[in-house]
């Protein structure tokens, strides 16, 4: 039976593991209240804290989004709006040579362990041109789930800014001076196109453009509308905040009703690798000796794009565009 001094020293070392997990979690959130408050300034106002001249800043961010004239050296437009609209400002060439490599560690890492080298050298070819699609289109997603949350909130500022009786371009730059980013920087990139010289329905379509997110095109419309036949924009700005939180609504709702389809693409997806993998941990020569027939790889590559087809249809059911 246990003693009581051992019954002792072992509530001694709980009281000790507890008090050093508090000191850690203090030490964390003590360190770590300076970094959220730097976050919360958007990367607009870090870069005019660092430099003075307002167009410099302006020029600086419009190169990081290949808006410096040029992005027309891109060999692929598709792939240049994608990187424009995900945010990036890592420099195209440096973001394909990086995607790049990492498709031919993947693929030559696969063939080295299946001891079929070629097969690893075309499947990392294949993957060269799909993994920086794949990584721009998740990251641009991303961005606009985080774009279209803050856009109310955007328009509501402008709102109380016209309530207050400032001009748009005003009401616009308090939204880049109070807001995160992506949309601090993205709406004062429009604050600085107005200062420079440009109009305001030019600015919004040029931001548009960057960003693409679906809702913009509302905005843009209601302020093209009012610049043009006059109107009271802030009621017009009040309804469309409504009209895009519904809608937020309705997506987050329908997107709850069809989380079974997708799950179940995920499951039948993730069934077939994790069998193949279990099995090649658990007995690695099982495939030993039909790995090197061609055949093999024949019913490999039609059974993946069965697979992908499948799954192509079952995300097609339960993906809904309104």
């Amino acid at each position: 039976m246990m003693e009581l001094g051992d019954v002792t020293i072992y509530i001694v070392y709980a009281f000790a593991a507890g008090a050093g997990i508090m000191l850690a979690e203090a030490g964390y959130m003590l360190l770590s209240s300076g970094a959220e408050t730097r976050k919360a300034i958007n990367r607009r106002m870090r870069l005019k804290e660092r430099n003075v001249n307002q167009k410099e800043v302006l020029v600086q961010l419009r190169k990081e989004r290949g808006l410096d004239g040029q992005g027309g050296l891109s060999p692929i437009a598709a792939l240049r709006e994608l990187r424009m609209q995900s945010g990036m400002v890592m420099p195209l060439t440096t973001f394909l040579t990086v995607t790049t490599l990492i498709s031919l560690s993947i693929g030559v890492g696969g063939g080295l362990y299946v001891h079929e080298l070629k097969f690893g050298l075309l499947l990392g070819v294949a993957l060269i041109p799909a993994v920086p699609f794949l990584l721009l289109k998740w990251l641009r997603k991303k961005r606009h789930r985080r774009f279209g949350t803050q856009l109310p909130e955007a328009l509501d500022l402008i709102t109380r800014g016209l309530k207050a009786g400032h001009p748009v371009p005003v009401a616009v730059s308090m939204v880049s001076r109070e807001m995160p980013d992506p949309i601090g920087t993205e709406f004062g990139i429009v604050s600085d196109e107005v200062t420079y010289g440009s109009d305001m329905v030019s600015a919004l379509r040029n931001l548009y453009e960057r960003v693409g997110h679906e809702d913009l095109p509302l905005f843009v419309t209601a302020v093209s509308i009012q610049s043009t036949t006059g109107g009271n924009l802030r009621e017009i700005l009040e309804g469309l905040s409504g009209v895009i939180r519904e809608r937020g609504k309705l997506r987050r709702k329908v997107k709850a009703i069809s989380v079974e389809g997708r799950m179940s693409a995920y499951i039948l997806t993730a069934v077939p690798v994790l069998l193949v993998a279990a099995v090649m941990v658990l007995m690695p020569n099982y495939y030993g000796d039909v790995v090197s027939e061609p055949l093999t790889w024949y019913l490999v590559g039609a059974s993946f794009m069965w697979l992908v087809l499948g799954n192509a249809i079952m995300f097609k059911m339960a993906s809904f565009k309104f």
